[in-house]
């Protein structure tokens, strides 16, 4: 019997790259030049890799790169960022939590977490399901208790991410939330983000991506017992 697919609640957000409402959509075909349309020349060089692009901050529209590729999460994600301050990504996130057919992992940097907006964000999701929320993200350090400064992913063991994009509005460039990209009000720090396609890639930052966040899963659980 085929499995019906989860029914997702609506966005209170629209954007044509943010599909998390659409479950036809997937990452099964995914290809890199379906990226080149966020770029700011809207086509790749002929040159170009077709397993790896980097993208940049204030020039490309990164934050509908995270999109494009997050909502089309069908199988799994593994994910460790170190600033998480993106509403509309989160809500990609904890509606990903809600499906019972995806397996996620996601890490949090423990020192970022307690930041103003971050922390308003996490109570919000906990509140929402807080058993789901356990789950599926926890909040830690490196192995020898530094920052977890990972800023990347793997989605559906197809597409990776990573960069020195933190999830934020300068981030990944304000304006880019208003699609008036060095307009008035813009503001993007100097950040790059890669999209990676490469088999080999991919496996050995799925396997890291767990790694880290058993260790954090660990410093949690001895945190909870000394208590």
């Amino acid at each position: 019997m085929t499995k019906a697919p989860a029914v997702r609640k609506k966005t209170t957000k629209v954007s044509a790259s943010n599909v998390i409402d659409d479950p036809a959509q997937s990452l099964q075909t995914f290809d890199l030049l379906d990226l080149q349309q966020y770029t700011q020349e809207k086509v790749y060089s002929t040159t170009a890799s077709k397993d790896f692009h980097l993208f940049y901050v204030g020039r490309d529209d990164v934050h509908n790169i995270l999109k494009y590729v997050l909502s089309r999460v069908s199988v799994s994600l593994y994910l460790n960022m170190f600033g998480y301050d993106d509403d509309e990504l989160n809500d990609i996130l904890m509606k990903i939590v809600m499906d019972p057919t995806i397996t996620m992992l996601v890490t949090l940097d423990k020192s970022q977490a307690s930041g103003k907006h971050e922390k308003a964000l996490l109570d919000a999701d906990k509140s929402h399901d807080l058993a789901a929320f356990n789950t599926h993200v926890v909040i830690g350090q490196s192995a020898t208790h530094q920052i977890s400064h990972t800023k990347g992913f793997v989605a559906d063991g197809k597409v990776a991410g990573e960069g020195s994009t933190n999830w934020s509005a300068s981030g990944e460039g304000e304006a880019v939330h208003s699609g008036k990209i060095g307009g008035p009000g813009f503001k993007a720090q100097n950040n790059t983000q890669s999209i990676i396609t490469d088999p080999d890639t991919i496996s050995r930052f799925s396997a890291e991506l767990i790694a880290e966040h058993m260790i954090a899963q660990k410093q949690s659980a001895a945190t909870t017992k000394s208590r």
